[in-house]
């Protein structure tokens, strides 16, 4: 990350398959959505590599259960799907990665033209060349620990919600789910802020 900064309100945000793997990031991030905190964006591509790893890694998850999350999220927010253009995709070629299947997140974020692209890869998008491309890489667990400094209320609500949304959710399972998400910051100030149980 370049170091402190207030943009991470209303802030357009290309998130990587990584982030919208996890159901309580997830949660924690289209809630933002919901609240005007940052604009949420993906392409086709992050969808489909969401829902491969969902398959191959949670047992009750099937293609069924993928096509159900892909028309959930684009149909609670349409303007969301962001279509990578050919002249992204030319933008981002010329750079060296560490791994070339990242180069369509990299062309993603270019045409939403994202401020952030909010990965836990931590080391697929190098500095010089999101440098060189003018968006800041932060980590999901740096994302939304700023936003509940920068709006701390606003994300009372957005944990609330996502409590809200699983049965038999509570504060301190999405706390701990936090922290299993890697998360570990956004998981101590979201507790601090509820205060003692």
């Amino acid at each position: 990350m370049s170091g402190p900064s207030t943009r991470a309100i209303y802030s357009v945000v290309l998130a990587d398959a990584n982030i919208l793997y996890s159901r309580v990031l997830r949660d924690y991030f289209l809630y933002a959505m919901t609240q005007q905190l940052i604009r949420v964006m993906w392409s086709t591509e992050i969808l489909d590599e969401v829902v491969e790893h969902l398959v191959e890694n949670v047992a009750s998850f099937d293609a069924g259960a993928g096509r159900r999350l892909v028309a959930a999220m684009n149909g609670a927010f349409p303007y969301s799907l962001v279509e990578v253009s050919e002249e992204a995709m030319v933008a981002a070629a010329p750079f060296r990665l560490t791994d070339d299947d990242d180069r369509h997140v990299i062309a993603a974020a270019l045409a939403a033209e994202a401020t952030f692209l909010c990965s836990d890869d931590r080391t697929g998008f190098p500095p010089e060349v999101m440098a060189a491309i003018g968006i800041e890489h932060v980590t999901a667990d740096e994302l939304l620990s700023r936003l509940i400094s920068e709006a701390p209320g606003v994300m009372l609500k957005v944990h609330a919600m996502a409590v809200s949304q699983h049965p038999a959710a509570t504060d301190e399972s999405t706390v701990a789910a936090l922290l299993r998400a890697n998360a570990a910051r956004t998981a101590k100030l979201m507790e601090g802020l509820l205060g003692p149980r």
